[in-house]
């Protein structure tokens, strides 16, 4: 009787010999997956190569960007700066890939970024200036008004504007500042405490509630039209960025800008966006942010931990800011902002001054 060898019982020797070996079995590969395997790594080059030519376009071209759908469109410009961040994440890739088509459009963002911003990092104040002023949101849910108030006082501002008071607040507001600031009027939300005498001080209707106001402060280089605002919020969800409130009062707000009659205008306050948005140019146009024209880097002031984005503004129209920073941590959620403003001569007060109509 022949005995039947198993595999399992074959000898060792006669196993290796009739067991394939990977290398010998392995096909070798043909020029037709070298060629796809190039194909692969160029296209990533490829691809690398068009989101950094894409990001350089959106940059350099920002102002352009048509309206995206949920005002996109104004959640990327508020964000622009940050628009930083996604170059050395493209940028590492294509590096890694030695791809050169890639490295080469780098230059583009790179240099669209600097073009943009790197006159904003530069320190462009001046000597000079008529007054301080200072705008700051202190919170509806300040635990510390006192204290925030002393911090306002020590900056030695000439007018401070506040922004979300409280009827529980305002009063505390009042009270702490008064001794400093013997010229006052708030209403709803918004305050104004000044050095300077106060006139014509009155309620402005952007929305159903008073979250916005007007005075003439009566200087020693003039009378200066000064406006307080805290524009609606926004939000990013998932129909986008909800900034359709906001944008409305914004516009409201720049028709009573239009009718203004003094030559000095100031405008301070929290308006819930960047300068750089769309949704308020009805409102920046013809005027001048102190941050861009005077301060020094960007001026985050949102939120006052790690300041983001910034949404506290100074504007002017008639009158030169010299100077423009934020001022330390208050126990609010935003920073304060403050400017050293030029009246220069001007024109004396007109007729009547105020908003037309």
């Amino acid at each position: 009787m022949t005995a039947t060898i198993r595999p399992a019982d074959a000898p060792e020797a006669a196993r290796d010999q009739e067991a394939p070996r990977d290398a010998e079995t392995r096909p070798p590969r043909t020029a037709q997956e070298g060629h796809r395997g190039h194909r692969g790594r160029r296209g990533r080059g490829l691809a690398l190569s068009a989101a950094l030519l894409a990001l350089g376009i959106a940059l350099a071209g920002h102002g352009g960007l048509p309206d995206l759908p949920g005002h996109l469109s104004s959640l990327a410009e508020t964000v622009l700066p940050w628009s930083a961040l996604a170059i050395p994440v493209l940028a590492a890739p294509a590096l890694l890939r030695r791809s050169r088509t890639a490295t080469a459009a780098l230059i583009l963002p790179v240099g669209a970024w600097l073009t943009v911003f790197a006159g904003t990092l530069a320190d462009k104040s001046a000597p000079g200036g008529d007054l301080t002023v200072v705008s700051h949101n202190v919170n509806q849910d300040n635990p510390d008004p006192q204290g925030t108030a002393r911090s306002l006082i020590a900056s030695g501002a000439d007018i401070v504007a506040l922004q979300e008071l409280s009827p529980d607040t305002a009063p505390a507001y009042e009270r702490a500042l008064a001794a400093s600031y013997p010229h006052h009027f708030y209403e709803g939300t918004v305050g104004l405490w000044s050095t300077r005498p106060l006139r014509d001080a009155r309620a402005v209707p952007i929305m159903p509630w008073t979250r916005a106001l007007r005075a003439t402060a009566d200087t020693p280089a003039g009378p200066v039209a000064v406006y307080v605002a805290h524009l609606p919020s926004v939000r990013v969800g998932a129909t986008g960025f909800t900034s359709g409130t906001r944008d409305e009062a914004a516009g409201l707000l720049a028709g009573f800008l239009r009718a203004e009659r003094s030559p000095r205008v100031l405008v301070m306050g929290d308006f819930n966006g960047s300068t750089d948005d769309r949704g308020l140019r009805p409102l920046t146009a013809g005027m001048a942010s102190a941050q861009s024209t005077s301060g020094e880097g960007f001026g985050l002031t949102w939120p006052a931990g790690l300041p983001l984005v910034r949404i506290d503004q100074i504007l002017l129209k008639g009158a030169r800011a010299t100077g423009s920073w934020t001022l330390p941590a208050t126990a609010s959620d935003h920073l304060p902002v403050a400017a050293r403003v030029d009246l220069g001569p001007g024109p004396a007060d007109p007729q009547g001054s105020g908003p037309a109509g």
